[in-house]
């Protein structure tokens, strides 16, 4: 069975284990206050050429993006999000849940527009009962999005002048950001993100990590934070595992040396559906590829290969997902083209 389900397939990169298994039994102390906590940190702030920004290590992407938007926003705000945003469709409730609502946003190929949450804003403030909705409190965009697509870096400009024009914290979600800033249509850095946004995350459980995400706060971290992701449940109390990792991560450019291997082999795939005639759903130029299949070759291709349902195109097509990873073999993808 070869598997092209998701993008953490596998456990994690052998130097991060290597790592894991050196320092094992070494005597540290917990919460994330250790030593490789710290260097991980520096590496991270010099990464994002931040020197001053509040980073933290968080076991995963739901507990990440719940944490941030409860922390930040007031008890009558609510998070604006496209509406394919990954808190809009796939937390299960989970920002719901900390009582504050996803005001969503029209998303074009995933993404959402400056002047969308321009319209929002006004359209909120305009109304003469807006007391009685939820305020509009911060933004939320992901990078890569839910479809695999890419923010400009004048895109992301302009969504960060409206943003702080309004004074809407801007958080974008980076569960993907190692394969969206190594695509070749990228034009947006780390240090661009840092710039541009409040706060943000460098994913790790899909880009090499066994778990954990690495939150940055590019100004400053809200009050108590680390005790509001312990109530969030994602706080380690052997947070050396977390940090061993990212440190790993963050050493010899290894993050995005291995990110490069999912735009690899999620290119040689896309070049192949395109010749052999297959309808890409859309052009994605990360690690995530959506193709639309006539339902019974989606179900004679399952018999073979993992792969995920992502919606219903019309009564006779399904649009699925292949996604790659720092992991995904070339001959993977090989043995793919000759069974597609």
């Amino acid at each position: 069975m070869l598997f092209f389900v998701n993008d953490y397939c596998e456990g994690a990169h052998p130097a991060i284990l290597q790592k894991l298994l050196k320092t094992n039994m070494e005597k540290l102390s917990g919460y994330g206050t250790d030593k490789y906590c710290d260097s991980a940190k520096e590496k991270i702030r010099k990464a994002c050429g931040c020197p001053d920004a509040d980073v933290f290590f968080l076991v995963g992407g739901t507990q990440t993006n719940a944490t941030i938007i409860g922390s930040v926003l007031n008890r009558y705000e609510g998070v604006l999000a496209a509406q394919t945003g990954h808190v809009s469709c796939h937390e299960a409730g989970a920002i719901e849940y900390t009582g504050h609502k996803v005001l969503t946003l029209p998303a074009e190929n995933g993404k959402i527009k400056a002047e969308s949450i321009t319209d929002y804003v006004e359209t909120f403030y305009g109304d003469e009962s807006h007391d009685h909705m939820v305020f509009p409190g911060m933004v939320y965009i992901s990078h890569p999005t839910e479809y695999g697509t890419l923010y400009t870096k004048k895109e992301l400009e302009e969504i960060s002048e409206v943003c702080h024009k309004y004074e809407l914290p801007l958080f974008l979600d980076g569960a993907r950001l190692g394969y969206g800033l190594v695509s070749p249509e990228a034009d947006v850095t780390l240090e661009d993100i840092a710039r541009c946004t409040d706060v943000f995350y460098i994913g790790g459980t899909k880009v090499g990590a066994l778990c954990g995400e690495a939150v940055v706060f590019t100004k400053k971290a809200p009050k108590h934070f680390m005790t509001m992701v312990k109530q969030q449940g994602a706080l380690l109390a052997k947070g050396r595992l977390l940090g061993i990792q990212f440190d790993t991560l963050f050493t010899d450019d290894l993050y995005t040396r291995i990110s490069k291997n999912a735009i690899e082999t999620a290119m040689k795939l896309k070049r192949a559906l395109q010749e052999k005639g297959y309808q890409l759903f859309l052009d994605s130029p990360t690690n995530q590829q959506f193709v639309v299949l006539e339902n019974k070759k989606k179900e004679e291709l399952g018999k073979e290969v993992q792969f995920d349902f992502w919606e219903k195109y019309d009564e006779d097509h399904t649009v699925i997902r292949f996604a790659t990873s720092w992991g995904t073999k070339m001959e993977d993808i090989d043995a793919l083209i000759e069974l597609l």
